[in-house]
């Protein structure tokens, strides 16, 4: 475990502790992780999430405990917007919390920005709603709304000890580069052995943890559904709590069996990648 790592490891249990999160994974990194770290900016950049005692008291104070909420309960939150049983947390885990999971530190610097799915500019607020229409099935949140003000002022707290300009190294997932072909039959006995205790043998999700398809899970268009972000994520983070404790193989194949299950639909994937460039395992 790299120095960085650790030190921010540190502070988040403490970030954690103090906001009632569920108490954070085992951070390890693999090879790929280290490597982005290293060739990144010239400055060592530390995972540094901001005290909880850095929330001010007054209506900012409000919008980012509002934003909290959103994030680590959506169900009961964003109710409104939400059309499967997902939470963001799920994916962003310990509410954004973790450096293996598409952590929101230091993300807000990033914004605004191209994306090359969208074809265009995005903001912050845009890449929000992104994920609710697409991990969270659901629609987009008003561009007045207080919550979608809420989550964008979480996530720039988060941020805020971040300099600007700089790479945000544990950005998205630590990536699994392999060269195996994914085995679906393989990645169902992957399951069965490691992941229908939490998951559940239909995969449609226990008080443990969410569904992984059908009509309650993602929709197709959601960046989990493309088998490398999703061997990736599993690889890092599951089981919960005791990430890379699978091969890489079956990492990658229990990605391919449950994203070949059914699961929702996208009706606007028909804009995606306006340009060019769509990643080969986009499963549309």
């Amino acid at each position: 475990m790299s120095r960085p790592i650790m030190a921010g490891f540190v502070l988040v249990s403490v970030l954690v502790g103090a906001i009632s999160c569920v108490p954070p994974p085992r951070v390890t990194e693999s090879e790929e992780a280290t490597t982005r770290r290293s060739t990144g900016s010239s400055v060592n950049t530390l995972f540094v999430p901001p005290s909880p005692e850095t929330i001010p008291g007054d209506l900012r104070g409000e919008q980012i405990r509002l934003g909290y909420k959103m994030i680590v309960d959506t169900q009961e939150y964003g109710k409104r917007y939400v059309g499967n049983a997902l939470n963001c947390t799920n994916c962003h885990l310990d509410a954004g919390l973790n450096p293996n999971a598409a952590s929101f530190v230091g993300i807000a610097t990033l914004y605004p920005q191209y994306r090359e799915r969208a074809g265009r500019q995005m903001t912050l607020a845009d890449r929000i709603n992104e994920c609710f229409e697409r991990s969270m099935n659901g629609k987009p949140l008003p561009p007045d709304s207080v919550k979608l003000t809420g989550i964008v002022a979480y996530i720039e707290w988060l941020s805020q000890n971040m300099p600007p300009g700089v790479e945000v190294p544990w950005r998205g997932i630590p990536r699994l580069i392999s060269t195996h072909q994914p085995d679906p039959l393989n990645g169902r006995k992957v399951f069965e052995q490691k992941c229908v205790f939490c998951h559940g043998s239909d995969g449609q999700g226990t008080m443990a943890a969410p569904p992984v398809w059908g009509p309650r899970s993602y929709n197709i268009g959601a960046g989990m559904a493309r088998v490398t972000v999703a061997a990736s994520f599993i690889k890092a983070n599951m089981p919960r709590g005791w990430g890379w404790m699978l091969t890489d193989d079956e990492a990658i194949d229990a990605a391919a069996y449950i994203n070949t299950q059914p699961r929702p639909d996208f009706p606007d994937k028909i804009h995606d990648w306006p340009k060019g460039g769509k990643p080969a395992d986009v499963p549309y």
